[in-house]
């Protein structure tokens, strides 16, 4: 498959799924051996974990919006910066719900084979909303 529809296939699912917490699309997306990648350990989630990943994390923001501002593919790799916005309305991190907009920056990597999402990683720059959130405060700068 071409790079320019491996950023395709990232695009629509963050738009087609993830923004409309439309799982029923999810398999259009998400290979049966999907495996989510978090801090230098694998996770084979299936479609399953994929649904219940999506629905988690919009009982927490159920307006999330992830816009896409630039992608980079080479083979079946495909990176995507992010920005993501909702409104803080249920459990996050241990945080109870703030009713506050929180946005955060990252990168997400993917690799797509076959047309499907195989495997998904990446990072998220948490410090802004945390402290938005209340969660952490800078202390001794008075």
């Amino acid at each position: 498959m071409s790079n320019k529809k491996n950023k395709e296939i990232i695009r629509r699912y963050l738009e087609e799924v993830v923004n409309t917490g439309n799982v029923d699309k999810i398999e259009k997306f998400i290979s049966p051996d999907y495996i989510e990648l978090y801090q230098g350990k694998r996770y084979p989630l299936g479609l399953k974990g994929a649904i219940d990943h999506v629905l988690g994390v919009r009982q927490t923001y159920p307006d999330l919006k992830v816009t896409v501002n630039q992608q980079i593919a080479e083979g079946e790799w495909i990176a995507t910066s992010i920005v993501a916005r909702g409104t803080h309305l249920g459990v996050w991190l241990g945080i109870k719900p703030t009713g506050q907009v929180l946005a955060f920056t990252g990168v997400n990597i993917d690799r797509v084979v076959d047309g499907k999402i195989v495997e998904h990683g990446g990072a998220a720059i948490m410090l802004e909303p945390l402290l938005e959130a209340g969660a952490i405060r800078v202390v001794g700068s008075e």
